[in-house]
């Protein structure tokens, strides 16, 4: 099975950005743990700060990957392209945040991409990464 990671902007930036929030990890020491914790799963993983690129990445994952988790972080509560993205292709698409964003702003509470995901997975830190991925194998 392969599964596409897909992380919208900043999220390079995991780590070092507001720690109290998306915690001290990065992403890259939790994708080599990830890989490890499901020998059995091919992941790709892609990152972009940008918004057409992360458009690109989600059509190119859906025709190579049996499912893609998203976190399309800011973009998710402004990004009309990102949603017709996520309906337009034949994957399913599981939407993860790592902070719980009903307890953020109020402009965080609206998802466009929700519509479009099998399921979304909010507040659990990076471990919503595992637990999305659990889920694709589990589909």
């Amino acid at each position: 099975m392969k599964v596409g990671i897909l992380n919208g902007p900043n999220l390079n930036l995991l780590g070092k950005r507001e720690p109290e929030i998306y915690g001290e990890k990065g992403f890259t020491a939790f994708l080599d743990q990830l890989r490890l914790s499901f020998p059995e799963v091919e992941l790709s993983y892609f990152q972009s700060n940008e918004e057409g690129k992360l458009v690109d990445a989600l059509h190119l994952m859906a025709q190579d990957c049996q499912g893609i988790i998203f976190n399309p972080a800011a973009f998710t509560h402004t990004s009309i392209a990102l949603a017709d993205a996520a309906k337009a292709v034949d994957c399913p698409i599981i939407e993860v945040h790592i902070s719980n964003v009903y307890q953020r702003e109020s402009f965080r509470h609206k998802s466009y991409i929700s519509a479009a995901a099998m399921g979304t997975i909010t507040g659990l830190g990076l471990q919503g990464y595992a637990l999305a991925l659990r889920a694709l194998i589990n589909k």
